[in-house]
């Protein structure tokens, strides 16, 4: 038996579609043939291909976007303890941050033999008019979104998540999971309506991204171990508004500075930018019903310091069509394509982290 110190770090973020609704008010799983929020998939269906997903990542720890909701009736941590009992997971123990506005948590399911972990937020509470140095995520950010000389306040609804965490060897590791705003102009009626609502709703998102940066440079300056990841609803390339804003959001988190050690390192990114004739990874695949195709885009991201990357981590996106290992295991497969309409980003790092 490997013994528990001795074997890579595996992290992982994975994007779980609409997650709260295959669990009742107690937490318990909803093993049934009703139909889930997945598009003609039952809770059954997709609890067992979740199922079959976690087991294979095997992760140390999973940040887990779009996970169960956290209210009067519900609680996250119990209903994602219930998934990894049933499921037989190592990653067993569950924590959130601050509750989010929605009906989706983002949330930390890991081991506890080999992880400790812990809610660890930064940055000082602003007042209600905001302030424009990285204040607390649960509070309000000022920040000039349109260039008229007039900042605007800025809220996450999903307040990141900021964790604490020791490994097996005693190193200590910052954590922060992301879920940033979607730029989809929903609601938005007429093309005028919805040009104008998605380059607000894009506005919102890099103001989010620049509130992010703000918080890994303080990390990177005092020489922090730090993992950036999530679904950051953005990516280089990724739409015409880029174009619009001269950059991504997933940029401004990575960093453009001169100085290397104030840098973030994710290789997929990077294939992204480097890209001229548009292949780069993609990590979601979403169905348009208008043009009765599917739509694959690199939304989901796991950036890590200097110290990280220079220890040679090894990225994997667990796409079922371009993983040859996966196209070998027909379950791992159909259950990647039947649990989410993202596929889980796994970062590898070597013993001793």
């Amino acid at each position: 038996m490997t013994a528990p110190g001795s074997r890579p770090l595996r992290l992982a973020t994975y994007n779980v579609e609409w997650m709260n609704a295959l669990f009742d008010d107690q937490g318990r799983l909803l093993q049934d043939g009703e139909p889930s929020s997945r598009y003609k998939t039952s809770r059954g269906e997709q609890l067992a291909a979740l199922g079959i997903v976690f087991t294979a990542l095997d992760a140390d720890g999973i940040l887990i976007v779009e996970a169960p909701d956290t209210n009067t009736h519900r609680q996250t941590t119990r209903a994602l303890e219930n998934f990894a009992l049933t499921m037989g997971l190592r990653a067993r123990k569950a924590l959130i941050g601050y509750p989010s506005e929605t009906e989706q948590e983002i949330a930390f399911l890991y081991d506890p033999d080999r992880l400790t972990a812990h809610h660890d937020p930064q940055g000082a509470p602003s007042t209600s008019h905001g302030s424009p140095d990285g204040p607390r995520f649960d509070t309000t950010f000022r920040y000039d979104l349109d260039a008229d000389g007039l900042s605007e306040t800025i809220r996450f609804s999903k307040p990141p998540l900021e964790l604490a965490i020791s490994t097996p060897e005693g190193r200590k590791l910052r954590l922060i999971g992301m879920h940033a705003k979607s730029k989809n102009p929903h609601g938005a009626v007429g093309r005028e309506a919805m040009i104008r609502l998605s380059i607000e709703n894009r506005r919102k998102q890099l103001a989010q991204c620049l509130w992010l940066r703000q918080r890994v440079e303080g990390h990177l300056a005092v020489g922090d171990s730090l993992v950036v990841l999530g679904d950051f609803n953005d990516g280089p390339g990724i739409d015409e508004f880029e174009k619009l804003f001269g950059h991504s959001g997933v940029e401004i988190v990575l960093g453009a500075e001169p100085d290397p050690t104030m840098t973030l390192t994710d290789p997929h990114a990077l294939m992204a930018l480097q890209s001229r004739i548009g292949f780069a990874p993609t990590s979601a695949r979403f169905y348009l019903a208008p043009q009765k195709r599917f739509f694959e885009a690199l939304l989901d991201f796991i950036m890590v310091s200097p110290d990280l990357a220079a220890k040679g981590p090894d990225w994997r996106i667990w796409h079922p069509f371009n993983d040859p290992r996966i196209m070998e295991i027909p379950d791992l497969r159909e259950a990647l394509l039947q649990a989410s309409d993202h596929f889980p980003v796994t970062v590898d790092f070597p013993q001793g982290v």
